[in-house]
């Protein structure tokens, strides 16, 4: 499969897994979305992004700069949420590196 529609595939996927627990705590709609279309960008970012860096290692920078904006808006109306936020993000912007880099044909 193409990287890059393997990259939003995969972004997607990761996207409803990150969401589920947020529509089970009832969060509101654009977080919601925030969140999913965050992993999709995210998913895209990493697959065309051509960066010296094993696929993991991709995904956590890319998936890092890109919790930045997102973090501050997070810590500014509940700073407890920064935590599993940041911890979902490390280990999903890796995993995505990872998956995206292990089964995709250029």
């Amino acid at each position: 499969m193409k990287k890059v529609w393997l990259g939003i595939i995969l972004g997607s996927v990761v996207g409803i897994i990150d969401v589920i627990p947020m529509m089970v705590q009832k969060m509101s709609w654009d977080a919601n979305f925030s969140a999913f279309f965050h992993w999709v960008i995210l998913g895209y970012l990493i697959a065309i992004t051509n960066l010296k860096l094993k696929g993991y290692l991709k995904g956590l920078f890319l998936s890092i700069l890109t919790m930045i904006p997102l973090g501050c808006l997070v810590w500014w109306n509940d700073y407890s949420a920064i935590i599993p936020m940041s911890i979902s993000t490390l280990i999903f912007g890796s995993l995505l590196g990872f998956l995206i880099e292990k089964y995709s044909k250029t």
